[in-house]
């Protein structure tokens, strides 16, 4: 995959639709504008035009065609875009045509987004952004991955690296020049006093309890108890949809069933659980062990009981949860009114929610006690500045290596400390793309969809 090909791409939806966009970048993007439509437009002017197939002449579509010389372009390089009829023979026949010039082929997976990080355009975090905008289901998603795509990581990256350069600086001075008049004897300490500054910014970004993460993959929240109790039931319910088998026989649910919901703009994963009991059935037996790996690792538990069985009204098996678990009462419709109050004043101290998955009384208690679980959980004072697993570990690498150079103290080894000093900064360069990063950029942008 050449670097100095022409690269081409359908950039909109599948086609058919209202309009398809296919854009072009690279050193012939321009020739390959001129033999399409006739003519260069002003640059970042549309203009309409007849698109024509270069070697029978024949009209393909009459689209609007935009010209963006690089370097200031999207991707730094020299860009076109056409905009056409969305349909499937006009996207076919322009894409015939753009193959059949020399220097041109389609593009891989991430390959605009890739070019533009290359060029400068973008740092890897706004990379990431653009992805995870791309693919953001609702609206908090959406807000976090816009927040950074604006920067609000990969700029705060770039001043602490600044930062710490300048206390590099200060010691290096004092080692390379000990004898010199006009250098300051005490320069260690003002470095230092700077690289705790830092590893307390850098500590409070990363001790936020992957908020940022989680809101990219959903808050997981698993429905577990033990069998026919009518977990499979309330997922249904929840979902709207018929996602679990449901059968009055016990141990129907084997493993675990993912639904995404986007509950009032959060992401959730909501997972159906096999039935926690004894067992000596060995396929049994491993969905039971699914069941109780995935509640330990849930953000939230609902642990179904049956309302008919006051005994059972304790989650007995999910305490070892590494987030909350709520006591959730299920079949209440087999009881009375009366009986039904009785069973919330009894256990008032146990039960969060009295519901019945049959019929749907109570549940939107429970939408309404889970979405304020989600808005508790997701929203502080500050947005989440760290939103991926990449991100957390380059910051605790540099995290780190400050925590060594100020261990060293002012009468510490200047050398120890500078390198200290040095690979902190490294490991910030590797969070937004500076220094070192061939090893993660394709597992970054092969997740991009064709065309971004």
């Amino acid at each position: 995959m050449s670097r100095n090909d022409t690269i081409f791409a359908l950039s909109s939806g599948r086609p058919p639709s209202a309009i398809a966009v296919v854009r072009v970048c690279g050193p012939r993007a321009g020739d390959a504008l001129r033999l399409l439509a006739g003519r260069l437009p002003e640059p970042r002017i549309a203009a309409l035009t007849n698109i024509r197939d270069p070697g029978t002449k024949e009209i393909i579509d009459q689209a609007l065609a935009l010209w963006f010389p690089g370097p200031a372009s999207e991707t730094g390089e020299d860009m076109a875009e056409l905009q056409l009829h969305g349909g499937r023979a006009v996207v076919a026949a322009v894409f015939s045509a753009l193959g059949a010039i020399a220097g041109l082929r389609m593009a891989e997976p991430g390959e605009f987004a890739r070019r533009a990080f290359e060029h400068g355009r973008i740092d890897l975090t706004r990379a990431e952004a653009l992805a995870d905008l791309i693919y953001a289901d609702t609206q908090a998603q959406r807000r976090q991955a816009l927040r950074q795509l604006r920067g609000l990581l990969g700029d705060r990256a770039d001043a602490w690296r600044r930062a710490l350069i300048e206390a590099m600086a200060l010691v290096d001075a004092g080692i390379d020049f000990p004898d010199e008049g006009d250098v300051p004897d005490d320069l260690i300490r003002p470095a230092l006093d700077t690289a705790q500054q830092l590893l307390d910014e850098i500590d409070k970004s990363i001790g936020d309890g992957n908020r940022g993460e989680r809101l990219r993959e959903g808050l997981v929240v698993a429905i577990a108890g033990p069998p026919n109790v009518g977990k499979s039931s309330l997922l249904n319910r929840i979902a709207r949809r018929d996602a679990a088998i449901v059968s009055p026989a016990p141990g129907t649910t084997r493993d675990v069933i993912e639904v995404h919901l986007d509950l009032e703009g959060y992401p959730v994963t909501l997972l159906d659980t096999a039935g926690i009991h004894d067992s000596l059935d060995p396929i049994e037996q491993e969905g039971i062990r699914r069941a109780r790996a995935r509640a330990a690792d849930a953000d939230l538990v609902l642990w179904v009981v049956d309302a008919t069985a006051p005994a059972e009204m304790a989650p007995k098996t999910a305490a070892d949860a590494s987030g909350s678990t709520w006591v959730i009462a299920n079949k209440c419709d087999l009881l009375s009114a009366d009986q039904v109050k009785h069973l919330e004043t009894r256990f008032a101290d146990t039960v969060k929610v009295a519901l019945s998955a049959a019929t749907g009384n109570g549940l939107e208690r429970l939408f309404s006690e889970v979405t304020s679980f989600a808005e508790n959980y997701f929203e502080s004072t500050e947005p989440a500045l760290v939103t991926r697993e990449r991100h957390r570990r380059a910051l605790g690498d540099a995290a780190a290596a400050l925590r060594r150079a100020i261990a060293e103290g002012p009468g510490g080894r200047e050398e120890m400390i500078a390198e200290d000093l040095r690979v902190a900064a490294t490991a910030l360069g590797r969070l937004v793309g500076r220094v070192d990063v061939e090893d993660v950029l394709d597992a970054i942008f092969r997740d991009f969809c064709i065309g971004k």
